[in-house]
């Protein structure tokens, strides 16, 4: 075993004998195993982690794996990640092992105790963040890992994938101001997580460079599902000063949208134009078509799976990888003057510089 940190060496025997624990309990610590009291693993951690100790590799198992953890698996959007990791994943003979759990913001704590047992070649993590005792615990196994997070602010320490949301909502606001449209609704994600924010802020960029004032009315937070694009739809569309266009912050709630004004007897694009965010596969199958943001799922989880391969090699990775955005316009929306339907078959505005 060798001690990153200095000149000296460091052996399991001292570890234990610091520890006051057995060689085989600090053996066990190591390959995660469960049958170690929480106390006694703090212990060996916390001393491992003092010595700067980092395992080495381990042998790669027969039918080595690529694990991504999700908090939930219930959207199209999760596919699309899924399907990215397995492209890498199928071309260098590795398989992938999707496991749910946690908030949005990490994963469960009882996570990483069923990781260090399965031991993949490395993680995707699919959060906001990660905590320092999680991080520690797969540094000191040698998983490398790596958080596809579209909010932006990554930690310097953890190696991220993300794309271009202030960009995003800055297009997709600026071509509905293009068409006409002055009274424009904005429907984020939660307003905790800084993708959310990121696309609002592009939105309200866009109204400003316009001289547009953002009614605080027409802004609202949901949770990027269908079912809170259709709430709060259904509230500003019954409004008798109703918006005449709504930017979605995904794909989902612009379906609840389209829904929502279906339900109210409104025509789309007719008496409402709605953009979306994602480009989700369904997006170009709604009706009508949705004009949306591109953001390049499948790539970016791609490039993760890339991350993670390189970390296999060597210690060093990029901080941050972040992927343009891109404005596809469909049938979704149209001039507001007279309500001209938008030829979007070959149309798309790139969204991606700031």
């Amino acid at each position: 075993m060798r001690d990153d940190r200095s000149a000296g060496r460091v052996t399991l025997a001292q570890v234990a004998s610091q520890a006051g624990v057995s060689l085989s309990t600090v053996s066990k610590v190591l390959n995660g195993r469960p049958d170690v009291s929480a106390p006694t693993r703090v212990k060996v951690e916390e001393l491992l982690e003092e010595h700067g100790y980092r395992r080495s590799a381990p042998t790669p198992p027969e039918s080595p794996l690529i694990e991504i953890v999700f908090h939930e698996l219930d959207s199209t959007w999760s596919m699309e990640l899924i399907r990215g990791v397995q492209n890498v994943a199928k071309a260098t003979g590795m398989s992938v092992v999707l496991t749910e759990t946690g908030t949005r913001h990490s994963p469960g704590a009882d996570w990483v105790e069923g990781v260090l047992r399965r031991r993949p070649l490395g993680v995707v993590l699919v959060f906001s963040t990660l905590p320092d005792d999680l991080k520690k615990k797969l540094w000191s196994r040698a998983i490398p890992f790596v958080i596809i997070d579209p909010a932006g602010d990554p930690e310097p320490d953890v190696p991220s994938v993300g794309s271009a949301n202030w960009a995003g909502g800055l297009a997709a606001t600026r071509h509905l101001i293009e068409l006409g449209h002055r009274r424009i609704a904005v429907i984020t994600g939660p307003e905790d997580m800084l993708c959310s924010l990121a696309r609002l802020d592009g939105f309200r960029s866009a109204m400003g460079m316009a001289g547009l004032d953002t009614d605080p009315a027409l802004v609202r937070f949901g949770d990027f599902h269908v079912r809170s694009g259709h709430t709060h739809a259904l509230e500003l569309l019954r409004d008798p000063d109703r918006p005449t266009a709504i930017f979605a912050g995904s794909d989902l709630q612009a379906l609840g949208v389209l829904e929502a004004a279906r339900v109210l007897g409104l025509q789309v694009p007719e008496d409402l134009s709605v953009v979306g965010y994602d480009d989700i596969p369904l997006a170009q199958w709604s009706s009508p078509a949705l004009t949306t943001v591109h953001q390049p799922l499948e790539q970016m989880a791609e490039e993760a799976a890339r991350i993670l391969l390189r970390l296999r090699s060597s210690d060093q990775a990029d901080a941050r990888i972040e992927f343009g955005t891109r404005l596809v316009v469909r049938n979704s929306t149209a001039a507001v003057e007279d309500g001209a339907a938008v030829d979007g078959a070959a149309v798309e505005e790139d969204g991606a510089g700031r």
